[in-house]
């Protein structure tokens, strides 16, 4: 077996564990909300903290575009 065949077999064998958890998770109710309460819980971490990140990246880029005018 080569290595590319080896690779698609793999990713192959992947994607049928996703699907199956997929399938697994939104077909079962408790782990359907579990599943969509750690979504919540990521989502509401990780995106007001990048808008925070951006908000002051922008902060600084305008501060130091500011005094390069000057």
């Amino acid at each position: 077996m080569t290595s590319d065949n080896a690779r698609t077999v793999a990713n192959v064998v992947l994607v049928s564990a996703g699907v199956a958890a997929a399938y697994v998770i939104l077909t079962t109710p408790s782990l359907r909300r579990l599943a969509f309460r750690g979504a919540q819980l990521w989502l509401g971490a990780s995106v007001p903290d990048y808008l925070v990140n951006q908000t002051r990246q922008a902060w600084v880029a305008s501060a130091s575009s500011t005094h390069r005018l000057s």
